[in-house]
């Protein structure tokens, strides 16, 4: 593991699970390996931060109010809690984001912590420069974070047994994940790591 690494879990949610209102096939699939991954993370001292979507009941992003998605990670309701078999290590950051009635918040980079710190400001902050990405779901949320954090200057690396897609269209994540490769991100197993 290089110097300077983190490991970043995107929202791994109730809602985003099966049985969740917007469920990745499979999506719970994710927590062991992430699971695995954190505790490699925390032993060795490195930060381990987790994203969660943190919408507001009325927001664009959702179908009703002329977005793509049904009501979903709606602030404080239980389809917006992590999912129960996730173990975060203790001083874990959560950062919310898509709370902005006005945005999607795909990225991770759009998210804030409890002191309204964003992102990069708070990896800035850690001396991070490398991320590790896991969680949900490849073809949205880890592939516009991805996106961001190449084009600020950080390095990726998508641990690729440990994020699902959604595949509104069938071979979407696997096309994120070519896409991400292009632009210079890497691609390894939790156990590589």
């Amino acid at each position: 593991m290089e110097a300077q690494a983190a490991l970043l879990i995107v929202d791994v949610q109730n809602d985003f699970c099966p049985g969740g209102a917007l469920q990745v096939t499979d999506g719970d699939r994710v927590v062991a390996p992430i699971n695995r991954a954190a505790e490699r993370f925390a032993a060795a001292g490195r930060p381990v931060l987790a994203t969660r979507d943190w919408h507001p009941p009325q927001t664009r992003h959702f179908r009703e109010f002329g977005g793509s998605w049904p009501v979903h990670c709606v602030q404080g309701t239980p389809g917006s809690d992590f999912h129960p078999d996730l173990r975060l290590p203790q001083g874990a950051l959560v950062l919310s984001k898509g709370c902005n009635p006005e945005q999607d918040g795909y990225s991770a980079f759009d998210g804030v912590d409890e002191a309204g710190r964003a992102l990069k400001t708070v990896l800035l902050e850690l001396g991070v420069r490398q991320l590790y990405l896991a969680g949900l779901a490849t073809d949205y949320c880890i592939l516009f974070t991805a996106r961001e954090a190449l084009r600020n200057g950080f390095q990726v690396t998508v641990l690729i047994d440990a994020v699902a897609g959604v595949d509104v269209i069938p071979g979407d994540a696997e096309r994120a994940l070519e896409e991400l490769t292009d632009l210079g991100g890497r691609l390894l197993k939790v156990e590589a790591v």
